[in-house]
């Protein structure tokens, strides 16, 4: 902590939207004034002390000025000798948004009790002030920093343990963050995994980024090739850890032994994969192998064979089934073709052989 003296620092900046870290002071000699070396010598002595004190209180020094000069809300001009914020304003030839963001930042502090309140302060008065680093926890030379969207943004950089001054400063140039993006990696990265946190709770923007990735066609492209990448490996998942298998005609048994071993070694070498290796080929490894030894399990198996078949043929029957019940003849006369009755007619041959074929393999009742 160190104490600020009147002289220790200039008056308010009269530059209006400066940064903090500016050079504030406005005493000394201009560059057109003689100085004797003796006086010199004084001059580069005080602007090293008041440099020295800037340093280690940083803008606290400037609110300090503020606080102890301007009258804090609901206080009547003739209970203090302090001044409005406007007319504080005027004297230091600045904007009341920057004295009242100095302020703010000071009436923050004085919550935390890191600072005297207002009340405690009388004009020219010398109080201890924090280290300079403590600053931008309370300040934001920003006027988004008060909005809602300035507000939001200050929270979620302070639940991440950065400086909220660092978020809105890039909240407030998009371009910047557009520019960082596209030519870093990590930026990228960065970006890409804190839109994913983002549109997990925001369905109008996943809304908007589906549509956005089905309107390009390379991004379309790559989705569709991660979409059947993941049920590949959902495939394989489901043997290894479930223990179950899918034939080819969508019959869910029990995966031999030998066959959920091999699925859990494939398995085991795509989760040792690191995130930025390429995947694809091991997907395509670990899909093929397990499904060949799918069919080869289902074709060694006399009692899963006829199953499957069973299966696939009620399975077209009822493919077929379906499609004739949704037609109707209403317009028969709109769409007659000769073709038609011609295919119609030979698939009713077709459905004859089968029943009679099935009649024939019926058991003798």
């Amino acid at each position: 902590m160190t104490v600020a003296t009147a002289a220790s620092v200039a008056t308010v900046p009269p530059v209006d939207e400066a940064p903090e870290e500016e050079n504030f002071w406005d005493e000394g000699a201009s560059s057109g004034d003689e100085v004797t070396a003796g006086a010199a010598d004084d001059l580069i002595v005080r602007d090293a002390r008041e440099f020295g004190a800037y340093a280690r209180t940083g803008g606290w020094a400037f609110a300090l000025k503020v606080a102890r000069s301007v009258r804090p809300g609901g206080q009547a001009a003739g209970e203090t000798s302090k001044v409005s914020a406007k007319e504080f304003a005027e004297l230091a030839e600045c904007s009341p948004e920057r004295v009242m963001r100095f302020y703010k930042a000071w009436d923050m502090a004085a919550d935390d009790g890191v600072v005297p309140q207002f009340e405690a302060l009388a004009p020219g008065e010398d109080v201890e002030l924090p280290d300079a680093e403590m600053w931008l926890s309370y300040y934001s030379s920003r006027n988004s920093a008060t909005s809602v969207r300035g507000t939001a943004i200050t929270a979620a950089a302070e639940a991440e343990g950065i400086r909220p001054t660092k978020a809105l400063e890039v909240a407030e140039n998009p371009t910047a963050l557009r520019a960082a993006i596209l030519a870093d990696p990590s930026t990228a990265k960065a970006a890409q995994s804190a839109l994913l946190d983002r549109i997990k709770e925001d369905p109008a923007l996943q809304a908007e980024l589906a549509r956005d990735v089905l309107r390009t066609e390379g991004l379309k492209k790559a989705v569709a090739t991660e979409s059947r990448a993941a049920d590949r490996i959902g495939y394989v998942r489901q043997i290894a850890e479930m223990g179950q298998i899918k034939t080819p005609a969508g019959q869910t048994v029990d995966a031999p032994v030998e066959l959920r071993a091999e699925a859990e070694r494939h398995l085991s070498l795509l989760d040792e994969l690191d995130d930025d290796e390429e995947a694809g080929e091991w997907v395509t490894e670990a899909y093929d192998t397990v499904k060949g030894l799918v069919v080869q399990a289902v074709e060694t198996d006399p009692e899963l064979r006829v199953q499957e078949r069973r299966t696939k043929f009620y399975s077209s029957l009822q493919k077929a089934t379906k499609v004739f019940e949704e037609l109707t003849f209403d317009d028969a006369d709109d769409i007659y073709e000769d073709d038609m009755v011609q295919r119609l007619e030979e698939l009713q041959q077709a459905i004859a052989t089968c029943i009679t074929a099935l009649r024939k393999a019926a058991p003798a009742g």
